[in-house]
This record gives C-alpha cells, structure tokens and sequence, in this order.
C-alpha cells in the first residue's frame, strides 16, 4: 500500500499495516491453539437486509454495529463508526458536525439509503443524509447492508441501505444510565435517560448534547488568499429520543420512536475577494417519528404496517444575517404481508407510499413529488441451497415506472464454509437541488437530468473455524448516467455515460496472543467511464483501505488501538495534479477501567501522530485530541 505523503514514522506504519493485513487475510492458519471468537457477528440476523425478521437466506454482504462495540469504541460520530468498515469512504468538510459524505463500494453518499427505526430520512434538496448530526449516544445498533436493494426500497438505494436503531428499553424494572466527557478543543458531551421494561412493554427515553469549539476547518489557499478565515469551527448539538412497544395478549405489537436533534455549525464560506461570506454558521434540526403495528390475521399471515416522518431543515446566515433556508420533509407508508408457505420459505408483498416536499429560500420549479412502490420477495432455503429473489415497480411522480430486481443464491460448502453470488438492478431520481439548484454564477441545476440505473454483480464466500471468522467478496456495479457535478462557472450536474466500479473486501476476525483482532482492507477500482473523463477515479473514493480494530481485556481494565490507512485520491473528476489528496495513515489508542458492572472511566487519544490530512481537498481534519468520559449503566 503507498500512503503517500508520509513521514518516516508514519512510513513505518503504513509497512506495519500492509503486513498486519497480510497475515490477517491469510487467517492466521498456523493459530489452530487460538480460542474461539465471534468478533464479526456474521451470522447475525440483519433485519434490513430483507425488510423481515426472518432472514432464510444469509446473502447480503453486512455489518452490523452494537451498542457495545460503539462504547468500547468511544466513537463521537456515526461517521468515525463507519470509516473502518469493508468498502466505505467516508470524506468530510471538516471537523466534527461538518457535512460529511459516506461512499459505500464507490457509489455516491446519496446512493446510500438512510433508515431510522424503519423510517427512511436525509434531504430532499441534497439527496443525502446529514449522518453527522445523528447523536451515537442514542444509538443501539447499526446495520449497514451493500449492494443494490432498490428491488425492495426503491430510489436511493443503488449502494446499499444502512438502519440506525434508537436505543431500547432491557430488562426488567427502570435502568438508568448516563455519561459525562471532556476533551481537548473544549469538547464537552453527556447524556442521561432511563429505559426498561414492565410485562408485554418496553421503552427507553433519553437526551443527549455535545459541543466543541473544533477547528479550522478551510484550510489557506495561495490561490485565494482572501478567503482565508482562520477562525475554529465549532459544532453544538441537542438531542431528545423516545422508543418503545407493547405486545398485547393477542399477539398484536405496536411500537414508535421519535427522535429529534438540534444543531449549530460554523463554518468558513469568505469570497475570493474575502468581502463577503464572513462568519458563516448554520442552524438545523432533524426530526424522525415513526410507528409500526404488527399482527396475525392468519397463522401463516403477518402484517405489518408503518407510518413515518422525517424532516432536515437548515438555516444558514452570513455576514451577520440570514442567507438561505432548505427545509425538507417526507412522509412515508409501508404496508408489508409475509407469509409463510412452507418450512423455510417465506413469500412477502409489500406496497409503499412517500412524498417529499421543500421550502427552501430559491423558487424551484418543483417543490413536491411523490413515489409509489410494490413489491414481491421470496426467501427460502433448500438444504445446502439457500436462495433470495425479488422484483419492485416504482411509480415516480416526475420520471415514471421503473422496474427492478434482485436475484442471490448461496450454498453451505460446509457447516462452517459459504458460498454466495448475487445480482441486482437499482435506480435513483434526480434530487430536487440536481435538477432546480438556482444559477449562483457558481453553481447552477440541470432540469434535464435523466435517473441513474445500475447492475451489479457479487461473489462472496465467508466462514468460520476454530481461529475466528473471516468473509471475502468480490462485486462490479455498472451505474448508467451517473450523476457528477462537473465544470465551472458554473458547476452544473451531468449525466455521466457509463461509471464501473469494482472491488474486493476481506474481513478477518480473531483472537492473537490474548488480543481480539479484527481487520478489514478494500481494494476498489472506481473509474469512470465517460467520454471527457474515461478512465479517470471518481471524486473522494481511496483505490485502497485498511482497519485494523485489537482489544484486550486485562481485568477491570480495556485496552485498544485503531490503525486506519487510506491510499491517494482525487477530489474531482477531472485527476490533475492539483486535485490529488494523499494518502494517509491513522493510529487511535483507548483505554478504560470497570469500577464494577455498572461504572466505566475511558479515554481516548486521537490521531496520535498529529497526521495532517485531507478527505475533501482545502477542508483540514481534526489533529491529535484527547477525551475522558465517564459512564454509568445501571444492570
């Protein structure tokens, strides 16, 4: 791996690092005296892969977060959660609360489909969502799913679907929890709430807030030496979430969730000539409510029903004033009927409904528009053979029917061994900002952009033995008329002709010298294939990653480190010189120490070697930074 643009230290790292993975991949073979361990969880039941609870098939290529892992991690962004995962970037404008993008296997942040608690958020003028702003102490797990799954969710999902699930109630009675934490750039959070259960119900309430005076986060431009604003950037957010459920003696179950955050962001926006644009800041929320009832009207019949809203509303002031407001919201319904018609095969039908409307400062010629979605899946399994079909038609309000699908097949080469292939088809709408964005001189929209279609393709093979688990899976996606923003004065979006993006992932897992192991490294090939750029990198993915996550349990106390390492890449399409971003190397250190069962003191160091590096060109990352927390989880 060349990590670019290194220094002798970090040079050492990065040879570190390509050995680790070397080893790691190969399975570490010679252990067989290793104990087992779980560390990957690949057999978990992922939910959102298949949109049921009953996953007959184990296909899709999946990560699942817990809410064990985000502690251990000390992780302050779902962001820094997902940078070490196979087969995602994540690049970012900036320090913590900055606009920050997530590229799953090379597609594009908005061909990333977000859930909350089963409801789907994100921008309707962007087209992504604002992951940054999603508080990770209310969070009890993460599914992040790749591949097309537009067969069962429609637009949007051309990359792949990631959840987030709120934190519930557990056990018996009422437990309390909380945090406290400080750290370096006078970074300040907590949280407080109480969940639990009683009989049939179950609930968790909880608020959480954060703040930090950050960075700089515009790094000086020779080019523009006016636009320098060498200010700190801060963040501060406020967060309230509500989740819980009963199950009634006839075996009807209704639960609902709310979540809501405020934010206040700065930012630097000066002009080139630096008179305008000063003191640049933002004011935003994001709100999720959401409610499912679920119940038998036959044994073999289940119904559930889902209602949802979100909103991400953002209002941005310069120069001592309001500037521009774009506010969105969308209102969901999903009615899905699983039925199963034999031992191991399960047949589901499912209709969907959403509306998106904006109110932004501009006029867009469209404010609204609605999609309509059936859809049909079959799982099951037969034997060895395990098997996964479905196929989806979208009524889009402005672009029309579009029919997708998905198609997978797995087969157990042994008890402990997997094989899987897969294929699938996508679509994604325009965003409203794509198509209507007003002519700023800068920037401006293409009211003739067409949808972007994809095909992709997938051979994976996972397994388990006494040493760990391991997974390894190859995959090409072609995507027609991708969307790129391109040129200048102004910076208009363009279909691109054909993009192909192909990639291997390899995740290993296992337990070395008393230390859990786990490491993953991609190998992405992400080129795009239109005439004026043909064979060029997409903008902001790294051709090569690599994490490496060790812990270890000394008693009461916890010890771990991060070594994340990322290859070159270009900022735009275009590949000059002048756009290229090095490559860089990461190392974290954590550590934590049990009172007892219910109270821990961690810290964490950050970025330990103080590395200098960029994921958006011109916007600085954070340096090294420390921070303490304490927890408290009432058993």
């Amino acid at each position: 791996m060349s990590c670019g643009g290194h220094d002798g230290d970090l040079d050492l790292i990065c040879k570190t690092l390509n050995t680790s993975a070397a080893c790691l991949l190969l399975g570490y073979v010679s252990l067989s005296h290793a104990q087992p361990v779980q560390p990957l969880n690949l057999n978990d039941q992922v939910v959102t892969a298949t949109r049921t609870e009953q996953a007959l098939s184990r296909i899709a290529s999946t990560s699942v977060i817990t809410r064990e892992q985000i502690v251990r991690s000390q992780a302050q962004s779902v962001s820094e959660l997902l940078r070490g995962l196979a087969g995602v970037n994540v690049a970012s404008n900036g320090g913590r609360g900055k606009t920050s993008a997530v590229y799953v296997r090379g597609t594009s942040s908005q061909h990333l489909l977000v859930l909350v608690d089963g409801v789907k958020i994100g921008s309707a003028t962007s087209g992504g969502a604002s992951l940054e702003n999603i508080p990770v102490e209310q969070i009890e797990r993460i599914e992040l799913v790749r591949g097309p799954r537009s067969s069962l969710y429609g637009s949007e999902a051309v990359g792949g679907v990631m959840q987030i699930f709120a934190r519930r109630g557990e056990g018996e009675g009422f437990k309390p929890y909380f945090s406290a934490g400080a750290g370096s750039r006078s970074s300040f959070d907590g949280t407080a709430g109480i969940s639990g259960s009683q009989g049939a119900g179950w609930f968790n309430l909880g608020v959480a807030s954060a703040s930090t005076d950050g960075i700089n986060s515009r790094a000086y431009r020779p080019s523009a030496p006016r636009s320098y604003e060498p200010d700190a950037d801060g963040y501060r957010e406020l967060s309230g979430a509500l989740r819980g459920g009963y199950r009634f003696d006839n075996g009807l179950e209704l639960d609902g969730s709310w979540l809501h955050v405020d934010t206040h962001s700065d930012y630097d926006s000066r002009s080139t000539s630096g008179a305008t644009g000063r003191f640049a800041y933002s004011d935003g929320s994001q709100q999720v409510i959401g409610g499912r009832a679920r119940f038998k009207p036959l044994e073999p019949w289940l119904v559930t029903l889902q209602a949802g809203h979100s909103e991400d509303n953002t209002d941005n002031f310069r120069d001592g004033r309001f500037y521009s407001r774009f506010d969105t919201k969308r209102d969901s319904f999903n009615w899905r009927n699983d039925f199963s018609v034999a031992d191991d095969q399960l047949l589901t039908l499912g209709f969907d409904y959403q509306q998106d409307r904006i109110d932004v400062t501009d006029d867009y010629a469209v404010d609204a528009r609605d999609n309509k979605g059936a859809y049909l899946q079959y799982q099951g399994r037969f034997g060895r053979h395990g098997l996964l079909a479905g196929l989806r038609r979208d009524d889009n309000e402005q672009f029309g029917n579009h029919d997708t699908g998905n198609l997978g097949w797995s087969y157990d080469l042994r008890d402990n061994l997997m094989l899987s292939a897969s294929y699938g088809t996508a679509f994604k709408a325009p965003t409203f900002n794509d198509l209507y964005a007003p002519d700023t001189g800068f920037t401006a929209g293409n009211p003739d952009l067409l949808p972007e279609e994809s095909q992709s393709y997938e051979l994976g093979l996972k397994g388990e033995q006494q040493w760990g688990e391991w997974s390894l899976n190859a995959f090409e996606n072609q995507i027609e008329d991708l969307i790129v923003w391109t040129g200048s004065s102004p910076m208009q979006p363009q279909n691109v002709d054909v993009a192909r993006i192909r990639g291997i992932e390899g995740v290993v897992g296992t337990e070395l010298l008393g230390w859990d192991v786990v490491s993953s490294v991609t190998f992405l090939d992400p080129q795009d294939r239109s005439k004026a750029n043909h064979g060029h990198l997409l903008p902001r993915r790294a051709k090569r990653t690599l994490n490496v996550d060790l812990d270890r349990a000394i008693g009461r106390f916890a010890v771990g480190t991060t070594l994340y390492a990322a290859s070159e890449r270009f900022d735009k399409s275009s590949n000059t010189e002048a756009e290229r971003l090095p490559g860089y190397a990461l190392v974290d250190l954590r550590g934590e120490y049990r009172l007892d069962d219910a109270w821990r003191l961690q810290a964490k160091l950050s970025n330990l070697f103080d590395r200098d590096y960029e994921t958006a060109q011109t916007y600085e990352q954070p340096g090294r930074a420390i921070h303490f927390t304490v927890r408290y989880q009432a058993l």
